[in-house]
């Protein structure tokens, strides 16, 4: 599955250009099996007041498919569908992802899901701010199959971007690697796992100052398949 939102290139603002998006804040809420709440919420962060974009994820529980809430009362739009996992798990767990462009913010941003199918069940929320970003410019969201190395599929910019990759790894391991190459950076992951289980994770990020095509490969041990999903954010 791919998507792509339309062009919007940066328009010149009466105090200037439009400064170029880059990474904000950022966290990762993550809860065991068998221990979890609901609602589940992440910790708080601080955000700007306007002009950011939010993309959160809920991996997790399929039951548990409400949509998210959060702090400032943004609106939520889901990319594309829910991504359910393989490796035996059946329809029991997905991935989906949602998106608030434009968004209000402050301090003490939450993100919050009722977890309304499983509320004890596992569940990772990984929510991450891009400031100045307006505009989500390009989407790819694939499943690779079992292998020590996973390759996301391409996003294409039009100029400086900032680029989100989220790695959900499907196997039924506690300990695992999760390593992006060409130049992206892990931010926040969940790759040492307690017994009782939980959902992998791990979310890297990397800039870009000119229009291109672009991918990452995931390079990881054990063996196991994964959802990725990689985003382009650029400024208005």
């Amino acid at each position: 599955m791919a998507a792509a939102a339309g062009a919007v290139l940066a328009q010149e603002a009466p105090g200037g250009p439009v400064p170029a998006s880059s990474l904000g804040a950022h966290t990762l809420q993550t809860q065991s099996e068998g221990l979890g709440t609901s609602p589940v919420v992440t910790d708080p962060i601080t955000t700007q007041a306007r002009g950011s974009s939010l993309i959160v994820f809920n991996g997790g529980y399929l039951s548990n498919a409400s949509g998210p809430g959060d702090s400032y009362g943004n609106r939520w739009k889901q990319l594309g569908n829910d991504v359910p996992f393989g490796n035996g798990y059946g329809d029991r767990f997905n991935v989906k992802a949602y998106v608030a462009l434009d968004a209000k913010g402050g301090a003490d941003h939450t993100v919050s899901f009722v977890k309304n199918g499983n509320a004890e069940g596992e569940i990772s929320v990984p929510f991450i701010e891009i400031k100045n970003a307006g505009v989500l410019k390009d989407v790819s969201q694939n499943y690779a199959p079992t292998g020590l190395v996973m390759t996301s599929g391409n996003v294409t910019t039009t100029g400086p971007a900032t680029l989100i990759a989220v790695w959900w790894g499907d196997g039924g391991v506690k300990r695992m690697s999760a390593v992006p190459d060409n130049g992206f950076s892990v931010i926040d992951s969940f790759l040492k796992l307690p017994d009782n289980s939980g959902v992998q994770c791990a979310v890297a990020f990397k800039q870009v100052a000119a229009a291109g095509t672009y991918h990452v490969n995931w390079r990881g041990v054990p063996a196991q398949g994964a959802i990725l999903w990689l985003l382009a954010f650029q400024s208005k």
